[in-house]
Parts: C-alpha cells; sequence; structure tokens
C-alpha cells in the first residue's frame, strides 16, 4: 500500500505534458481559418472593397499621376492602398471568431485547458493575417491583369504579400482586444473603422513630399505611411533597403502594440471571471 501511494504521489507531483506552443498556434489559426472560409460573406465584401478602389482609382487618377509620378505606375502605387483597405476591411474577421467562442460559450472551455494564453491571442490574428495574404494575392493577380510591371519582379510582389501578412496581424490583434473586452459582435465590427481614417491620413494619392501642412505632419506619425512607402518602393523602384526596413519595421511594431492591446483585454476578462 506504501508502494502504491508513493506512486500515486509521484505521478500526480510530475508535470503535465503540454503540447509545443508553436503547435497550438497553429491549431487555434488553422480553426479559425476553417471556420471563417466555410463562411463567404467573412471574405468576399473586403475582396470586393479592395478591388473596387483598384479600378476606380486607377482609372480615374492614373492620368494625373504622371504630373507626380515621373514615369512610375500608378497601379504600383494604388495597389499598396488597395491592400491597406483590405486590412482595414477585414481586421474584424479574428475578433468576429473570438466573439463567436465566447458566444456559444467554447472559449471559457478554452481557457479551463492548459492552451497558452498567448496561442489563444495569436492564433486567430494569424489567421486574420494569413485570409489577409490570400485576398492581396488576388488583388495583385488583378493589378497584373490591368498591366502591372513591377520592378522587382515576381519575388517582389511575394514580399508584398509579406507585408501584407505582418500588417494583418497588427490590425486583427485591435479587434481581438475589442472582442475580449466587450464580447460584442457589432462593437468589434464597428471598431475596426476606427482604423479606417488611417489610410486617408498619409500618402494616400500623392507621395510624402506632396503634402503640406497638417496632413504632411500626420502622415509623418502614420505608420501606415511607411508601410505604403515599403510597398510602393518594391513595385516601382526596386530594393530600397531602408525604405523596406522602415515599412517592416512598423508592421512589427504596430503588431507588438496591438498584440499587447489583445493581451490585456484577455486578462481584463480573465478577471471577470
Amino acid at each position: 500500500m506504501a508502494a502504491i501511494a508513493t506512486t500515486r504521489a509521484g505521478i500526480a507531483s510530475a508535470p503535465v505534458e503540454r503540447t509545443p506552443f508553436l503547435l497550438q498556434v497553429s491549431m487555434m489559426a488553422w480553426r479559425t481559418l476553417i471556420t471563417n472560409i466555410r463562411v463567404p460573406g467573412v471574405i468576399l465584401p473586403p475582396l470586393i472593397i479592395s478591388g473596387f478602389f483598384l479600378l476606380v482609382y486607377n482609372s480615374t487618377l492614373s492620368g494625373a499621376a504622371n504630373f507626380f509620378l515621373r514615369g512610375q505606375s500608378y497601379l504600383g502605387f494604388i495597389l499598396p492602398l488597395s491592400v491597406v483597405s483590405a486590412a482595414l476591411s477585414g481586421a474584424s474577421v479574428a475578433g468576429q471568431s473570438i466573439v463567436r467562442d465566447i458566444e456559444n460559450g467554447y472559449f471559457d472551455k478554452l481557457m479551463l485547458t492548459p492552451v497558452n494564453r498567448a496561442a489563444l491571442l495569436l492564433g486567430p490574428m494569424i489567421a486574420g493575417a494569413i485570409l489577409l495574404a490570400m485576398q492581396t494575392l488576388v488583388v495583385v493577380a488583378m493589378a497584373l491583369l490591368l498591366g502591372l510591371q513591377p520592378e522587382t519582379g515576381a519575388l517582389g510582389l511575394l514580399a508584398v504579400i509579406g507585408i501584407a501578412l505582418l500588417l494583418g496581424v497588427g490590425f486583427s490583434g485591435f479587434t481581438v482586444g475589442i472582442a475580449l473586452r466587450t464580447g460584442n459582435a457589432a462593437a468589434t465590427s464597428g471598431a475596426s473603422f476606427l482604423f479606417f481614417p488611417l489610410s486617408f491620413l498619409t500618402a494616400t494619392f500623392v507621395p510624402y513630399d506632396l503634402l503640406t501642412g497638417w496632413i504632411q505632419t500626420a502622415a509623418f506619425v502614420n505608420p501606415i505611411t511607411y508601410i505604403l512607402d515599403a510597398m510602393r518602393t518594391i513595385l516601382n523602384i526596386g530594393w530600397d533597403g531602408e525604405i523596406i526596413l522602415r515599412g517592416v519595421g512598423s508592421c512589427l511594431a504596430l503588431g507588438i502594440v496591438l498584440f499587447i492591446w489583445a493581451y490585456t483585454g484577455l486578462r481584463a476578462r480573465t478577471k471577470r471571471k
């Protein structure tokens, strides 16, 4: 009996073997992806909006762009704006997934498991970013059909899609934080529009050098400015390491800040429980 008791005590005190962190993140991301891909209404609106912007802006402004782009492709200049528009329009995907789990009680069940709390956040955020990258791929294909000829070739297009992936992680973190704080689908969906002015308080239709007054100041502190600049440089000029690093750095900074925002939302929700 003493031996049995000792064995049971040893088993009880042994550490519980957990699934590796990266596997937890990938499982959460895969679940969110499958859930959203099954609902076309989640994917199509951002894709339609970004494609619409690309067609309209290129048709109405490409002629006037010859005065300030000096022979550069206006398609290459305006395509990054369509990517950012898709990111803003589809940012609520990750947050809506969290809201659905909260409403049906699945999220509370997940909180009772030994799953890493960061994985609970990163999974939906990465899934939202992957969806944005897929949408960006479609928009890029549309731009190629319209005549886009990137200076950096196919590798440059992959780099633009990669930057879109990083951007999607950041924006998804914001709506995940809202979802955790409110548990409300309407609030989560509407929250993504708080970032929408960022796409206009920047070098939206003309280069940064042509901006003046308060709008130039706003563009200077707006991280979207450097993200747009990086993608435009890749498509129209070439591999400028300094500009590209600023764009990638802005994506990473945005992602870190908004992940912290989402994590504090998770802690706030846990305390309420």
